[in-house]
């Protein structure tokens, strides 16, 4: 290996043995939770250890906060996962704006979570770019100052499945990273728990290619905020390896690399001519490599139980006990209430905006031992959680 690899191999191995953060108390915040219920989360919240491998398991992760209750990525959503008891809240799919201040959008095009295209002084702006491979259409964060981003508002992302959802449009603002980095230490005074989030580097490759690279903002954030060290609760995450490689020479934070469909490519590889795919990245082999910079994987729930030409779920692979034998955490993505995103034996019914059985939905995943899960509904999470531990 050259000398980058090697040093990243040292210091991604040194973290893991020495990271440490305070353990959210997140049972406690858990309403309702009856009996035996109530103490299976407080066992599970009442864990301590460091670093990831120190929070709750399964560690319940609020999927862009509370997504299923609110539109995705605004403090709306934010505050109301940490109220629901969430472990971590995912606070900041991060993209860069014109003038080079990270926002939390969960992708750079904002047509379809903003009011944007209600704003005719922006109607020039829509546009046509090929990201990661892929032409779309729509109004893009790099176009726009932080200034002019701050006059729009959020909106549903899936209103067909959550109409519920769209009472809350207009009602909140684009967040910046730095917001959110306060908003963490507000939130950690208030309620007298550390707060953890998760953000996740978006498009690394694109954007650096655009001259808004990412890493380098994230660390200089981090450490203005005192949150690049060991201890700090930030995890970092992205579908790209060469962006948490790059992250692990920049800071010490916990790093988690995000994993697709198993025929997939990650950009960067497509980018620099590296042939793998996923299906390569969950081999031993490859599981090895990673561990050797980062301390978790973030596999999509098809990784750890394959699903059938039927959709409904087929043989679990052996991807949870190979990225344990190697130290990696797994928190696959993502748990949601309702019917479309279910397997199909826990569907009730074919509306699209109906509840299916997702209590079994957990019941099946958990029982795979994956550490956490990132949720759309941090509070079927958690009553999930403590049905399985009650058992």
């Amino acid at each position: 290996m050259d000398g980058d690899q090697g040093h990243e191999q040292t210091q991604g191995t040194g973290r893991r043995a020495l990271l440490g953060a305070a353990v959210l108390g997140a049972g406690g915040a858990v309403l309702g939770l009856p009996g035996s219920a109530a103490a299976a989360a407080t066992r599970a919240s009442g864990r301590r250890g460091r670093g990831l491998k120190g929070l709750p398991v399964p560690t319940i992760i609020g999927h862009r906060g509370t997504a299923g209750y609110r539109p995705e990525h605004t403090f709306g959503s934010y505050d109301l996962a940490l109220d629901l008891g969430a472990d971590v809240v995912e606070a900041g799919d991060l993209v860069p704006t014109k003038d080079g201040h990270l926002v939390c959008r969960h992708e750079p095009e904002i047509g379809g979570t903003t009011d944007v295209s209600a704003h005719p002084e922006f109607a020039d702006r829509k546009t046509t770019k090929v990201l990661d491979g892929v032409p779309t259409t729509g109004w893009f964060t790099e176009d726009f100052t932080l200034a002019e981003l701050k006059t729009l508002r959020a909106v549903e992302r899936i209103p067909a499945n959550r109409p519920h959802n769209t009472l809350y449009d207009g009602r909140w603002e684009i967040p910046t990273f730095e917001e959110v980095l306060q908003w963490q230490d507000e939130q950690t005074r208030r309620r007298g728990r550390q707060v953890w989030i998760y953000p996740e580097t978006k498009h690394p490759t694109y954007f650096r290619k655009l001259g808004l690279g990412l890493e380098e903002r994230v660390a200089m954030l981090l450490r203005r905020h005192g949150k690049d060290g060991r201890d700090a609760p930030v995890i970092l995450q992205s579908f790209e390896p060469t962006s948490i490689q790059r992250l692990n020479r920049l800071v010490d934070n916990p790093l988690v690399v995000l994993l697709s469909s198993a025929d997939s490519r990650p950009y960067d590889f497509v980018e620099t001519g590296d042939p793998r795919t996923v299906a390569d990245l969950v081999q031993p082999a490859g599981l090895r490599e990673i561990a050797g910079y980062a301390q978790g994987i973030g596999p999509t729930l098809d990784l750890v139980i394959p699903k059938n030409a039927d959709g409904t779920l087929g043989t679990p692979t052996t991807l949870v006990a190979d990225a344990h034998k190697v130290g990696l955490v797994l928190h696959p993505y993502t748990m949601r209430n309702e019917n479309p995103f279910l397997p199909a034996e826990y569907r009730k019914g074919s509306a699209k905006d109906a509840y299916g059985d997702v209590f079994g939905a957990y019941r099946t995943y958990f029982a795979t031992g994956i550490d956490g899960v990132f949720t759309d509904n941090a509070d079927t999470g958690l009553l999930a959680r403590a049905d399985f531990l009650a058992r």
